[in-house]
């Protein structure tokens, strides 16, 4: 069973994913293993990730490994439409298109439920979300869920912490070998990617505004400067703050930051980051561009609300003009903007969280009956295992230590 836009655009989708699968090596090594050992047969696994090429070959390997695979988007601007017909075409239960209403997003979510998944895999905890409100008869029969975001972690610990999460989660995302490099060089990347597709505009010379110094910051003002770009950060977290600021970046409070930025990144996880008192003291041709999760970080209404005239003036480019006659910019309707402009994170990046995903998800299946409804952090040994054979598909050696300075390390006694 399926829902897409257009089965017939499989034959364009099956070519992204099969580029996006020679540049992922590691998930490569995974899915031969599971394809000779099985570890899911008779097992569903129910999965809202954004579904686009690298997330259909970790579809495609987790199907390998036995498992029946239903799967929607976890983002109504995310999907493309050709993968999600590729992956329909290979015998998963795909439920996803581009342009999805709020109401049609929940519907495609429950498809993905009604095939009563053991193992979920999520990015943003809607699925894990919806389960546990109006989906509970499914709880008894779900081993666990594996979880992609920092945004989806905070909603799960948050959930832990009010004693309401039911089953075991998978966190993923604060997997040494996911946030790292996925949040940091991913974001970092396609973020800007995004941007530059969708405006045609030159980075070199702006001021860019970067709000939040998490991974996901860090990554963006480090791809911004690297650009040619002024970079101001804006946050709330004393240390992150000062970091940033060590790190070479201006750092001050958006109010201020306003009054100077050509482009606004939001990437804090958090909702009304850039609101109506900072969007009227905005420069003239302002672009707002968001690399969270939810399309709250960004008040969209305010920007209505100031509005007196707003069109599409390239894809993926709303124009609004206020009635000063400034006008600012929206990109990807609020919406992760290296999704809806772009092409999301770069393959090599995804390797590495996508082998997370799966590796997650077997240990789910090997171990849920010790397992308690909490959040748990991957493994050490997984992160380990996944950067050696990150580093051995990249050409690279190095060094062991030596039995003797392993003792040293290892003993209090030693001196110099």
């Amino acid at each position: 069973m399926y829902k897409v836009k257009d089965i017939n655009l499989w034959k364009e989708g099956e070519r992204k994913i099969e580029w996006a699968k020679e540049h992922m090596p590691v998930l490569s090594l995974i899915r031969e293993r599971f394809k000779e050992e099985k570890p899911f047969k008779g097992l569903t696994i129910g999965m809202a990730l954004h579904l686009e090429a690298k997330t259909a070959v970790l579809a495609e390997t987790l199907m390998e490994g036995g498992a029946k695979i239903a799967i929607t988007g976890c983002n109504p601007l995310s999907t493309q439409d050709d993968v999600a017909a590729a992956c329909a075409k290979k015998g998963m239960h795909v439920y996803a298109w581009r342009g999805e209403t709020r109401e049609e997003y929940y519907e495609n979510l429950n498809r993905v439920l009604d095939h009563e998944p053991d193992i979920i895999i999520d990015d943003g905890c809607d699925l894990i979300f919806l389960v546990h409100t109006k989906r509970t008869e499914l709880i008894e029969k779900i081993r666990g869920a594996c979880e992609e975001t920092t945004t989806g972690i905070i909603r799960l610990k948050a959930m832990e912490k009010e004693g309401a999460l039911k089953f075991p989660v998978m966190d993923v995302n604060d997997a040494y070998t996911k946030y790292l490099f996925d949040n940091r060089y991913g974001t970092g990347q396609s973020a800007l990617d995004g941007i530059i597709r969708a405006t045609n505009l030159l980075i070199a010379g702006k001021t860019v505004v970067v709000a939040g110094y998490g991974w996901c910051g860090r990554g963006v003002a480090m791809r911004a400067k690297g650009l040619g770009a002024e970079v101001i950060v804006t946050e709330v977290n004393p240390i992150r703050a000062l970091e940033a600021r060590m790190d070479g970046f201006r750092v001050m409070k958006m109010e201020e930051a306003v009054k100077y930025g050509d482009i606004f990144i939001t990437t804090t996880g958090c909702k009304d980051v850039i609101r109506k008192e900072h969007m009227v003291k905005m420069k003239d041709k302002a672009i707002l561009a968001n690399a969270g999760h939810f399309d709250n970080e960004i008040n969209k209404r305010d920007l209505e609300e100031l509005a007196e005239k707003i069109k599409e003036v390239r894809n993926g480019v709303r124009e609004y003009k206020l009635r000063d006659g400034k006008k600012l910019y929206l990109l990807g309707d609020g919406r992760l903007v290296n999704l809806v402009c772009a092409d999301g994170h770069p393959c090599e990046v995804m390797d590495m969280s996508f082998s997370n995903q799966a590796l997650a998800a077997e240990y789910i299946k090997e171990h849920y009956k010790e397992l308690e409804p909490r959040v748990y952090r991957i493994p050490y040994e997984q992160d380990l295992m996944i950067a050696k054979l990150k580093l051995r598909s990249m050409g690279i050696e190095i060094d062991e230590l030596t039995e003797e300075q392993k003792k040293y390390l290892e003993d209090w006694r030693e001196g110099t």
